[in-house]
């Protein structure tokens, strides 16, 4: 670990001289596959030269690539063998995206990400116990990939593709075992894992805290206790991603009462690992540099353009929200994977996640993304004493008699002192986060003040249950342009 320690050093001080090896390896691997004949990879030397080759390419310009792999061809976009596949949330023309995974990506990325989140939390707490117990890994499931005639690969959840191919001494450290883990029933695997890990020592959680408060929720249950610590007096860390930690930390506090639990979160998504959170006293994430994925960045105002420009790592800047574009070791090459981020340092290049490219409301010119949003209501909870569950929101329309505005379901665990009070400090941290926000809200000419509802316990996990999209990488839409989610959870809410 401490000589993974050094290598990361050298990435941060070297950051460009990385990338650029990167790239070429990526290239001259990939030189003699369809996709590398076709754009001439063996006679680019240059990323600009990369960049004018290449175009950026949407999950729809890949598909044909992966579905004619997942029916059994090989050496299209990658050379290696594919055997694997993350599913993860659909597109517009499919309900589910396939994103390969290779043999170097599960070793150089995804597993190699997992050790150094493991290295840099012992080199920043060295007097740290958690090899002393056991992690808890909650994860999705996977399945035979019936498309392929050789009946040799298989698609699933990101973190049930590597839970699944983790070497032996990894299963040891881990809880529960791979049969309940892996299980693809989510209710049914919640009671399994709450019976199976109340009796292990666990020192460390990893998950996505949507599907670890249930979790946590029935062993105390089980137990008959309201402090967790009284089943696990061990813990120590838990290990997040995939949605923003800040609305759900009173809710984390109040499951795991001790001052001294910590958390760390990670950048990963089907697509690989990129970024890890590698100071304590601060939540930016340090861009991992070396895991065999080129970075690009596509500016704000590009995002939306059929033909986007995009910038190197040598060109970005402080504070700007930049789309992500990636090239990696799995063959998805130039691929705008849909997040949006914004670096908070370029000396070393640590970073914010910003929301989906998809996921914003700017039905008024607000551009509102979901950093905003979720910056205000962790304000809002934490001014007003109030601990969320989940939350979503989305425009209400002008009509001839009425003002447009935002309108926002809040599941609460704990409510707020007022629920109008928690409405006007939103709507006063919104507009101080987002300016475009502030001049549509002034004297209410364009947008009027936010309508919030207060959605029942249970209400996101019932809507999360009826789409059958419960556990796994599923998350709650934050923020949607459209009205769609919105009004399909209202009518939940109103039992129709």
């Amino acid at each position: 670990m401490k000589k993974r320690i050094h290598q990361i050093e050298l990435f941060m001080k070297y950051p460009h001289d990385v990338q650029k090896e990167i790239l070429t390896r990526l290239l001259h691997t990939a030189k003699d596959t369809e996709f590398g004949k076709k754009y001439d990879f063996k006679n680019i030397k240059t990323y600009e030269q990369y960049k004018q080759t290449v175009p950026v390419q949407a999950y729809e310009a890949l598909y044909p690539y992966i579905e004619r792999r997942m029916k059994g061809e090989q050496k299209l976009i990658w050379p290696s063998d594919i055997k694997w596949f993350a599913k993860s949330s659909g597109t517009t023309n499919a309900r589910s995206k396939f994103i390969p995974v290779s043999t170097e990506a599960l070793e150089d990325c995804h597993f190699k990400g997992g050790k150094d989140l493991i290295s840099i939390y012992v080199n920043n707490n060295p007097d740290t116990q958690i090899f002393s117990g056991k992690g808890l890994a909650i994860g999705g499931s996977h399945q035979l990939n019936e498309l392929d005639p050789s009946m040799g690969s298989h698609y699933g959840d990101v973190s049930a593709v590597i839970m699944q191919n983790l070497p032996i001494w990894a299963q040891f450290i881990r809880t529960p075992s791979l049969d309940v883990a892996l299980m693809d029933k989510w209710e049914e695997k919640i009671e399994k894992m709450a019976e199976s890990t109340a009796n292990e020592n666990v020192t460390n959680i990893s998950g996505v805290p949507t599907w670890t408060i249930p979790l946590i929720k029935r062993i105390k249950e089980l137990k008959g206790t309201d402090n967790i610590l009284d089943v696990w007096p061990n813990l120590e860390v838990f290990f997040h991603g995939a949605v923003a930690f800040g609305p759900y930390r009173s809710l984390f506090k109040e499951l795991i009462p001790s001052d001294q639990m910590k958390y760390v979160e990670t950048y990963t998504a089907s697509e690989g690992f990129f970024g890890i959170q590698d100071r304590s006293d601060s939540d930016e994430l340090l861009l991992m540099l070396d895991y065999g994925i080129f970075y690009e960045f596509i500016p704000y105002d590009e995002i939306h353009k059929e033909h986007p420009n995009t910038v190197g790592l040598d060109q970005v800047e402080i504070g700007k929200i930049y789309a992500m574009v990636i090239s990696t070791n799995a063959g998805l090459w130039r691929y705008s994977i849909g997040d949006t981020i914004k670096f908070t340092s370029i000396n070393p290049f640590r970073i914010k996640i910003a929301g989906r490219t998809k996921h914003f409301i700017n039905a008024f010119g607000e551009e509102m993304v979901v950093e905003n949003a979720e910056t205000a209501i962790t304000h809002a909870c934490d001014t007003t004493g109030a601990v969320i569950e989940n939350f979503t929101a989305a425009p209400v329309h002008f009509t001839d008699k009425t003002r447009g505005g935002h309108e926002w379901i809040i599941e609460f665990q704990k409510s707020p002192d007022s629920l109008d009070r928690f409405a006007l400090i939103l709507d006063e941290k919104l507009r101080e986060v987002n300016s475009d926000y502030d001049a549509k809200r002034y004297k209410d000419i364009a947008l009027k003040m936010p309508v919030l509802h207060a959605a029942q316990p249970g209400t996101f996990y019932e809507w999360m249950k009826k789409r059958g999209k419960l556990g796994g990488q599923n998350k709650v839409p934050r923020l949607s342009n459209t009205r769609e989610y919105l009004d399909d959870i209202l009518k939940l809410i109103n039992g129709e």
